[in-house]
């Protein structure tokens, strides 16, 4: 199989990259070739940026694929220059979405394909939405063989998967733990998620390359594991071998109070604040031997054995742990000054 990527290097695509690769099949990489290390070897390189399509278009003439997958399209402008890109060069083009898409809130919390999609509190979702509206419109009129794909939290071995962390990642709340400081925690912690690792989600993703049954479909691709929030926090505190000092807050005060560039408004109540439990009976009919084997306990602590031996992953956040202890702070002291008023005994 001949396959063309656009991306390629991220938390999600170097799991496929990596698997196709050892599995024989042809790789090119569209990249703009800043991150040479992260690059796998034996793929051939196109070095371009995809945002440049005169150049693109040029650097790709007389070539066909078997697939074509973009990573890194956030918004249908960027789908409408893939169409042109590719429409008449390749026999199935691959939309990475995201189960964010999905309704909130949730009328259901059990998610399959058929779940409506709409989210008024994330751009981000609503953008994926609009386009998999616009590659579902090329499909029916003009059959541009399209499969989009919706994954949900997934994750590899250099960040550790959170609920709540700032702009620089999520080593900071590691550190706190390290440090015995509280750390925020949604809500009362008992909402379930779905993580899901990368290696696994290679698996199903690789299952629907080639695959003419995917052609014209939407397919989510999560493990089939429901922890709450409570378990996951306890599963990294487990994984650093220290004891869990969690703080709770509702997620409407985390997202009003937290900065812009965060967004808590969209990652939390547009997505990780709802509770969701997969349906992947879809996946499995279309790739019959997908199995999600990672549990989250045993995948955290693959992340943070290598974040901790890792210095280049251990960026800190001195803003958001500023934040934290103000959160939490100006909590504890609203909680006194309920106590104080109506005099109540502990």
């Amino acid at each position: 199989m001949k396959a063309l990527f656009i991306g390629g290097t991220g938390t999600i695509s170097t799991a496929i990259s990596t698997q196709l690769l050892e599995e024989g099949h042809e790789l090119w990489l569209i990249n703009r070739g800043t991150r040479n290390d992260a690059l796998p070897a034996g793929a051939h390189i196109i070095q371009a940026d995809i945002g440049n399509e005169e150049d693109v278009a040029r650097k790709l003439e007389g070539q066909e694929f078997d697939v074509v997958a973009d990573f890194i399209a956030f918004v249908p402008q960027q789908l409408e220059r893939d169409y042109r890109l590719f429409k008449g060069k390749t026999k199935q083009f691959i939309f990475i979405s995201s189960a964010s898409a999905y309704q909130k809130p949730l009328s259901d919390y059990r998610i399959n394909e058929g779940t409506p999609l709409a989210n008024p509190y994330w751009e981000y979702s609503r953008n994926k939405i609009a386009g998999e509206e616009l590659l579902m419109k090329l499909y029916r009129e003009e059959g541009f063989p399209i499969t989009i794909v919706r994954p949900s939290h997934t994750y590899d071995e250099r960040s550790v998967p959170l609920g709540i962390h700032g702009s620089k990642g999520s080593f900071q709340v590691v550190k706190r733990m390290l440090e015995g400081k509280k750390v925020l925690i949604q809500g009362d912690g008992t909402s379930l998620w779905t993580m899901t690792y990368n290696r696994d989600f290679a698996k199903g993703f690789i299952g629907l390359m080639g695959n003419i049954h995917a052609i014209g479909e939407t397919i989510q691709i999560t493990s089939d594991e429901s922890v709450t929030w409570n378990q996951v926090y306890q599963s990294i505190a487990d994984a650093l071998g220290v004891e869990l000092n969690a703080h709770y807050v509702s997620s409407e005060f985390l997202a009003q109070c937290c900065p812009a560039e965060w967004d808590l408004r969209g990652s939390l109540l547009g997505d990780k604040s709802n509770t969701v439990v997969f349906d992947n009976s879809k996946l499995k009919r279309l790739v019959p031997d997908y199995t999600a084997t990672v549990r989250f306990d045993q995948g955290v602590r693959i992340a943070i054995d290598y974040v901790l031996s890792h210095p280049e992953c251990q960026t800190e956040d001195p803003e958001f742990d500023r934040w934290c202890d103000s959160v939490i702070a100006a909590q504890e002291a609203a909680l006194a000054t309920v106590r104080t008023l109506f005099r109540r005994e502990d």
